[in-house]
């Protein structure tokens, strides 16, 4: 377990010093994470190794929401003082992350010759 989560983290500390080095607009974890699927992918021990501890983590992903929770709590007052612009961001988000999504997958159809039955 313990070898798990330092290649976990160092897969993310190589990608935080990628893109720091190279300046690059990718968020350093998200590097790493591709760099942790190019080792699972290439060495199925390396899979192995990862495996328990991932499901470990995602089994307990809940409370890595907790601080974020807190952080609320803390600004309770000025979330009702701007809710209303809260509230025009988190639908008018949503509508255009669906639109985004639709989109990609009319695209992606149309790419590979999908057609409905």
């Amino acid at each position: 377990m313990i070898r798990a989560l330092a290649l976990i983290l160092l897969c993310q500390l190589a990608g935080e010093v990628a893109t720091r080095a190279g300046g690059l607009p990718v968020p350093g974890p998200v590097l790493g994470m591709a760099l942790l699927w190019g080792l699972m992918s290439a060495f199925a021990p390396v899979a192995a190794l990862v495996k328990p501890v991932g499901e470990g983590i995602l089994r307990h992903l809940s409370l890595l929401f907790v601080p974020a929770g807190v952080g609320v709590v803390g600004h309770i007052d000025q979330l009702g003082t701007q809710a209303l612009a809260l509230g025009l961001a988190i639908v008018i988000s949503t509508a255009l992350a669906i639109a985004a999504g639709a989109l990609a997958f009319t695209l992606v159809a149309r790419l590979t010759g999908s057609r409905d039955a």
